[in-house]
């Protein structure tokens, strides 16, 4: 792609993208070759959250190993990624992020920087009902200034990528297991006391800290009004009055939260 592409361009582009990401037999490296048609990149990401191991899988991408590395194992943890994850901002083009948080940033610091990376931008992408799912990774050794409208494609198609993104889109969140070898051993069954669903016990593990919704939301990478639906479901198959109650069971089990 040239820098000359007009604004119909892109948008075409886009439209490419987004029936991309549809096709149920096109490939997340396809989406992604694609997107370079909407964007001229670099390098480029699409990664899966996996709730239950906390962390990013790739699912393509073009990236060295240790960025790969970073983005699936480190990369929610970057003070960056605390202003990424809100569901209701777009995208965070590296030109927009503040000086004294990219100081702060390793994945900045250690990861893009050394690869020469000016422009580009990071996408947290959320299901319909809220969940987190993954994220788009976009990144270009040549920034990216004045009016671009590519800006309004990313945004545009952040839905059709988290659909492409989750592996059981349209499922309610308490239902989202863990994918891979461990997948059996996560879904809910009699080893969960009262039947919990592998969110609800996440759930359950953070009220022993005594954490508000937002702050559960927050950790889980889900929205607070998801968290207040898993409570009452919590509440309901223990036969629990409240949270407090709710707290005291899963402490006198042993439960706790992770880290």
């Amino acid at each position: 792609m040239t820098a000359e592409r007009s604004t119909a361009d892109i948008l075409d582009a886009a439209v490419q993208v987004r029936e991309a990401a549809r096709s149920s037999t096109s490939g997340i490296g396809t989406i992604l070759a694609a997107l370079s048609e909407v964007v001229e990149y670099d390098h480029a990401s699409l990664a899966r959250w996996d709730p239950l191991r906390r962390r990013h899988t790739t699912l393509a991408g073009s990236y060295p190993d240790d960025a790969t590395a970073y983005i699936e194992t480190r990369l929610h943890h970057d003070p960056v990624f605390r202003v990424l994850r809100s569901p209701a901002r777009g995208g965070l083009w590296l030109g927009d992020v503040p000086r004294h948080l990219l100081a702060a940033s390793p994945g900045f610091q250690e990861v893009l920087s050394p690869l020469g990376i000016e422009g580009g931008v990071a996408q947290c992408l959320f299901a319909t009902d809220g969940r987190y799912v993954g994220m788009l990774n976009v990144s270009t050794r040549r920034p990216r200034n004045g009016p671009d409208p590519a800006r309004a494609a990313i945004t545009l198609l952040t839905e059709a990528l988290a659909a492409a993104v989750d592996h059981r889109p349209g499922l309610p969140p308490e239902e989202d297991t863990a994918f891979g070898p461990e997948a059996d051993t996560q879904r809910p069954d009699a080893r969960r006391p009262g039947g919990l669903s592998p969110r609800e016990f996440q759930v359950l593990a953070e009220l022993t800290a005594g954490r508000t919704n937002r702050e559960i939301a927050e950790r889980l990478y889900i929205t607070p009004r998801t968290v207040g639906t898993h409570i009452e479901h919590i509440l309901a198959k223990l036969a629990l009055p409240n949270r407090a109650a709710a707290a005291a069971r899963a402490a006198a089990w042993g439960i706790a939260p992770t880290r």
